[in-house]
């Protein structure tokens, strides 16, 4: 028995409904199923393969590019001359990072050490560990500042140390020996008559400490009982706050340990995290969105407040005593050697510091602080941080060694550490975050445009059927007019007969 279009009609309309309820109803739901997902697969949860995995072990490939500033004139500086100074570099060195020691706690929080290699790269360098450079004695002239205050024969004796160790102001050594250690019988003298003077107890190296070492203990959220706490630092060695500073602010440890961040971020988002190696937290802002590998980001940089002094910006006022804007002094947690961190070449730093110094040339490109950063995860997916390590230097009376050199803020190198996700982990980030995300959106406006087109096949099916239907009623209607036409035209034609009839009968009538 076939359907009739008014049942077909009917049932069109029930199934395109439907289907545009799922839609609508994909449209609310289906971020709501996304955003639970990704909750449960960026909190730090061992059942969680991908993400534990990368937190764990940082599969990454990340890398630090050194640069050293070459001193090009050490005995005109003695003088007081402007230093010159040469950029050597970079000297490429793959890094290994790898977490240990994972406790967890009842409170929902994780404990661990993070551990670092370096192991260096020769077809990524410039050159090689074994180019000499010239830089500034730490031991002379970093210590002849913090004497500067003592006694005159004081600082006469430590002169004669110096001179007995054949130490003087400048170091001409292998990048290698700079990199991670030298053998020096001064250090070994100090260490041995005045233990914890200086930061290391063996070979004396910028990087002597980083070298097969961990960060400190970290206990941070795992974001199980509230995911916009996940990776956010709850202590660090035991410590809420740091005591290397002035006010209670900048003692603080705020944020994350600076690799993952809470999910959900939007534009007014910031990326606060504690640096050991700073001694201090620092926060990123964002700048713009971008795409990495086909995956949506979201660029944060360093605000130009980040290591501006106390007068340009009184929040830092804690971080004093400040030199020119752009400079932290890490003195404070650096045994009150004269060390201060800038960005490189004193970018975004106040334009008098290239006064004191030749062969600076600051840019963004090349020394901005930039972390990309998938918003809806706050898995950084690709990242570049750069620091510059600079001396305080001056001439000081009864230290031979410093000469007549002006006072001048030195920089020594600066280094960059940067880190991208690539290959199958991108491939699998793009398929997750991406691909399916987009599939769902499409899903869903696919099946409100199905069941609308349902919807409206149906209608025109209804009205086709409803034409028809009117068509034969005004069809069924003009017959009937014209049965009922015929009817009278026949009665008339026999009364007429019936007249002719009687009017031949009444003719036989005789007279």
């Amino acid at each position: 028995m076939a359907l009739s279009k008014s049942k077909i009609a009917a049932g069109l309309i029930v199934a395109g409904s439907l289907t545009v309820f799922f839609g609508v109803l994909l449209v609310f739901v289906g971020p709501i199923i996304i955003d639970d997902q990704i909750a449960k697969n960026v909190e730090i949860n061992p059942n969680n393969d991908l993400t534990y995995t990368m937190w764990k072990d940082i599969p990454v490939p990340f890398f630090m590019s050194v640069y050293f500033f070459n001193v090009l004139n050490p005995e005109e500086i003695l003088k007081g001359e402007k230093p010159m100074l040469e950029q050597r570099g970079p000297y490429v060195y793959s890094e290994k990072r790898w977490k240990d020691n994972i406790t967890f706690h009842a409170n929902n929080t994780v404990s661990y050490r993070e551990y670092r290699q370096y192991f260096f790269e020769r077809d990524m360098s410039a050159g090689n560990e074994s180019d000499v450079v010239t830089i500034p004695n730490m031991m002379v002239l970093g210590a002849a500042v913090m004497m500067e205050n003592l006694p005159l024969p004081a600082r006469m004796m430590m002169s004669a140390t110096f001179k007995a160790f054949k130490e003087g102001a400048f170091l001409t050594k292998p990048v290698g020996e700079l990199m991670w250690g030298y053998d020096s019988k001064l250090v070994d003298f100090l260490n041995k008559f005045f233990p914890g003077m200086l930061p290391t107890s063996g070979k004396f190296g910028l990087f002597a400490e980083f070298n097969n070492s961990n960060t400190g203990l970290f206990t941070v959220h795992t974001g199980q009982d509230d995911i916009h706490k996940v990776h956010k630092v709850d202590s660090w060695n035991g410590l809420k706050e740091v005591n290397y500073w002035r006010t209670p602010q900048c003692n603080m440890i705020n944020g994350t340990a600076g690799q993952m961040w809470p999910p959900f971020m939007t534009t007014q988002s910031t990326l606060p995290f504690y640096s050991p190696d700073a001694c201090r937290s620092m926060e990123l802002v964002y700048q713009r969105p971008g795409v990495v590998g086909g995956v949506p980001v979201f660029r944060f940089v360093a605000p130009t407040t980040l290591f501006a002094n106390g007068s340009v910006y009184p929040p830092n006022e804690g971080f004093c005593p400040c030199r020119q804007s752009g400079l932290l002094n890490v003195s404070s947690c650096r045994k009150n050697s004269p060390v201060f961190i800038s960005h490189p070449h004193f970018f975004n730093a106040d334009p008098v510091l290239l006064d004191y110094v030749l062969g600076l040339s600051p840019n963004e490109e090349d020394h901005g602080l930039f972390i990309d950063i998938h918003p809806d995860t706050g898995v950084p997916m690709n990242v570049s941080v750069r620091l510059q390590l600079n001396l305080y230097i001056k001439e000081v009376p009864g230290v031979t060694e410093t000469g007549k050199i002006s006072e001048v803020m030195m920089p020594m190198i600066w280094f960059g550490e940067s880190g991208y996700i690539d290959g199958p982990i991108l491939k699998t980030f793009h398929t997750n975050l991406v691909v399916l995300p987009a599939m769902m959106e499409y899903t869903q406006y696919i099946l409100i445009g199905l069941g609308l087109a349902t919807i409206l096949a149906a209608a025109l099916l209804m009205a086709v059927d409803k034409r028809q239907e009117k068509s034969l009623a005004n069809s069924m209607e003009i017959q009937q007019k014209a049965e009922q036409g015929n009817g009278p035209k026949e009665t008339s034609t026999g009364s007429e007969r019936q007249v002719e009839k009687y009017v031949l009968n009444s003719t036989d009538i005789p007279m």
